[in-house]
């Protein structure tokens, strides 16, 4: 069992990873035919959906380690539809929303979901949301050769907005309902809500506790949230599983209970309220952060959990992802981009992903996603960055010191090498509050990431938070 960064759970990452391979190698197969509600693709007004594409390994982007500035004009912008390539680096990108996208607001904003490990993207790219501010859900349809896109629905659904594409089912999209926490699937096709499961019939809660952060497997067969009265309160991880039932973890307590598993209390670990939540995509962890302790992994079916405090060397902190049974993330230490890789069952075993770096002077945000991991946690990890220290001014290229720095990025995870694929800028000062920040979400093959950009400022006006905001997607080649 592990306790703190140092220590580790029962097994091997690679024994798990196996078990869960076999399952998910299996999910297609028995997802398409025996479980009620996303059976087949039914409802298709196309007849059969486009086959899923395999995912992306490698790139054939930059790698080099060039400083590459903003060019002094920004990239000619038209309404959302328009599509352009970066001027620096040469990939197709997509504008997804303007100011028209709301008829009844010019000035409304549009962002992608706050956790870039949100899965926003359905099985075979022709399918991804946007939010608006204020919360509404917007799906649109999307050509992956075309780069074309359109609004298509904007369900009225009792959801948390954050929610989450299958990753089997491409007509299929999971949700959390925010009162009497019940974990939903909404077809696309037949706009059919139907009920997978009510926390109630495991769990007693206050009425004032609300659902939020729902994650799926890989498999679509397990699925997690996040119980309490709001964000960085909550205190329940309540997972459920199609065949065995439910299971949670009470953070402030410890006690840990459900329908399967052992029942006990969780030692080791300080009791926290949760900031953030997800379940790895096999199934049998749960990286919760909150408290200010830095992420507690929980393996879901044991009484272990353990914590990595920022602080330590090589700590778990900074926004993380997390694949199958691996999480990656930066290390806070010399570089913005000095990242890792470790074995969710033994925190200590490190991999460095980026060699050779020196110290950085001038700090920088990054947002990392993950949608795309297959079984061994090998392909590539995406992410968006940005710094405190961009200008405000109108459309003033934004600060570059060093490559990687406002910029959209992968970095390979195969151990053939340490490439960091270069795709695009993100020409988003990330001034205009949390949401203009350029948080992106790759898409499950790896061939396109969404996000956000404020445009250098250019979008127009917005209230409260200055500047309009819209979303965008770049091709990852």
């Amino acid at each position: 069992m592990f306790s703190s960064c140092q220590g580790t759970l029962h097994g091997s990452a690679l024994h798990v990873s196996g078990r869960r391979f076999l399952a998910v190698w299996l999910a297609g197969i028995f997802l398409a035919s025996s479980v009620p509600g996303i059976a087949g693709t039914e409802g298709s007004s196309s007849g059969s959906p486009p086959e899923r594409p395999a995912a992306v390994t490698s790139y054939a982007a930059r790698t080099d380690r060039k400083m590459e500035a903003y060019p002094d004009t920004l990239p000619r912008l038209g309404p959302a539809g328009s599509i352009f390539s970066d001027p620096s680096f040469g990939s197709r990108m997509a504008r997804i929303t303007d100011e028209k996208a709301d008829p009844g607001r010019s000035d409304q904003s549009f962002h992608t979901p706050s956790s870039a490990q949100a899965n926003i993207w359905n099985t075979n790219d022709t399918k991804f949301y946007v939010i608006e501010t204020g919360g509404r859900l917007i799906l649109y349809d999307f050509d992956p050769e075309k780069m074309t896109s359109r609004q298509s629905d904007a369900p009225n659904l009792p959801w948390n907005p954050e929610v989450e594409f299958s990753y089997q089912q491409p007509n299929i999209l999971y949700g959390l309902t925010k009162d009497d926490p019940t974990f939903q699937q909404y077809d696309l096709n037949r706009k059919k809500v139907s009920t997978i499961h009510n926390s109630k019939e495991c769990l007693k809660l206050p009425s004032t506790e609300h659902g939020a952060d729902i994650s799926a497997t890989a498999d679509d067969q397990r699925f997690m949230g996040v119980f309490g009265p709001r964000q960085n309160d909550n205190y329940i991880v309540y997972t459920y599983d199609r065949e065995k039932g439910c299971r949670w973890y009470n953070t402030q307590t410890g006690e840990v209970g459900g329908k399967w598993g052992p029942t006990g209390k969780i030692s080791g670990v300080d009791g926290f309220t949760i900031h953030d939540a997800r379940i790895s995509k096999g199934g049998d962890f749960v990286v919760i952060t909150g408290g200010g302790k830095g992420p507690v992994v929980w393996e879901v079916a044991t009484l272990h959990a353990a914590p990595c405090f920022p602080g330590q060397p090589m700590a778990c902190g900074g926004h993380h992802a997390i694949g199958y049974s691996h999480m990656v993330n930066p290390t806070q230490a010399h570089h913005p981009m000095e990242t890792v890789s470790r074995p969710l069952n033994h925190l200590d075993q490190l991999t460095q992903l980026i060699p050779d770096l020196r110290d950085h002077v001038v700090w920088y945000d990054k947002h990392y996603s993950w949608n795309n991991a297959d079984p061994q946690d090998q392909n590539p990890v995406c992410l968006s960055s940005s710094t405190p220290a961009n200008p405000t001014t109108k459309g003033a290229p934004l600060k570059v010191d060093g490559p990687w720095v406002n910029e959209i990025d992968c970095i390979e995870m195969d151990g053939k090498g340490s490439k960091v694929w270069r795709f695009a800028h993100t020409y988003s000062s990330a001034k205009n509050g949390f949401w203009s920040t350029p948080r992106g979400n790759v898409s499950q093959d790896g061939r396109f990431y969404a996000f956000t950009s404020d445009w250098e400022n250019t979008l127009g006006d917005s209230r409260p938070q200055g500047h309009r905001h819209d979303v965008f997607v770049v091709e990852l080649k």
